[in-house]
């Protein structure tokens, strides 16, 4: 069995109300999990059910109420800013929905411009490859603007994988895509966690989510269900019993109870 990457243990995380007239928003409650390096772990639910704010707070960018987090055996918690700051640089990947290109750079320089922000040597090398790993060796002097929005994507997954990272968060990085860009960037990211790289991704692709080694689907803040290789319709039952408030419970295989007429794959949840 590998030894996790990433070690979640009963994490919870309660916001404080936006007005002395409501209470505080509790979103977390004693959420436990693990990745191992390699693995790409899905995380979907119904609408509010804390996916992003869990995605957060295992990547460091939230801090959780109670609980702890370690990556690699440090315990986040323990990490003064600076120290979390240069961890996030140094190990971990982030993909997120908006593509967060700097517009007055081209494609090349969007890709180097982690290295040289942290004063570490540029590889000429090391960024032509990235370019080139998805399939856009022959747009590096583009700059944004000039670039579709699944060759931006695929610049900011290259800008991610030019770094290296043990472990790559991914929140929602096809919901601005069409179906065939969409098909791209998560051949993309399959690819890097087959290489080694951990991947931990929140959607509400369920074709996107059933790429993943486990899918977790989150209710009102807690695991309900747990899945291992699932199909879309089987994550699509889950989310659905998730939803309706069924009894939460682990499937492998793709197995879930029947939730009723299913829609075809690929169908979206709220996300």
């Amino acid at each position: 069995m590998r030894t996790p990457l990433l070690v979640a243990h009963s994490l919870s995380k309660t916001f404080p109300p936006a007005s002395r007239k409501e209470p505080p928003a509790a979103v977390l409650h004693g959420v436990s999990l693990s990745v191992a390096p390699g693995e790409m772990v899905s995380i979907v639910g119904p609408s509010g059910s804390g996916k992003s704010t869990l995605l957060y707070c295992l990547a460091g960018l939230e801090s959780p109420t109670s609980g702890t987090v370690t990556l690699g055996g440090r315990d986040l918690a323990s990490l003064s800013r600076s120290q979390l700051a240069a961890l996030r640089r140094e190990q971990l990947g982030f993909v997120f929905q908006r593509f967060n290109l700097i517009t007055s750079l081209s494609a090349w320089e969007n890709v180097a411009l982690p290295a040289r922000l942290s004063r570490r040597r540029v590889s000429s090398t090391g960024i032509d490859g990235a370019l080139a790993s998805v399939g856009l060796a022959d747009h590096a002097r583009k700059r944004p603007g000039q670039l579709s929005g699944g060759q931006q994507q695929r610049v900011a997954i290259a800008r991610v994988l030019a770094q290296h990272p043990a472990l790559v968060f991914a929140d929602e990085p096809t919901g601005s895509l069409d179906t065939a860009n969409g098909a791209e960037v998560l051949c993309l990211l399959r690819e890097a966690a087959s290489a080694g790289t951990a991947v931990v991704m929140v959607t509400h692709d369920l074709e996107a989510a059933a790429l993943a080694d486990r899918v977790l689907v989150l209710r009102d803040g807690s695991i309900h269900t747990e899945m291992h290789s699932p199909t879309p319709d089987a994550v699509l039952a889950a989310v659905r019993s998730a939803g309706s408030g069924n009894t939460s419970g682990t499937t492998s295989a793709g197995s879930e109870k029947s939730a009723g007429t299913l829609p075809a794959a690929g169908s979206a949840v709220a996300p």
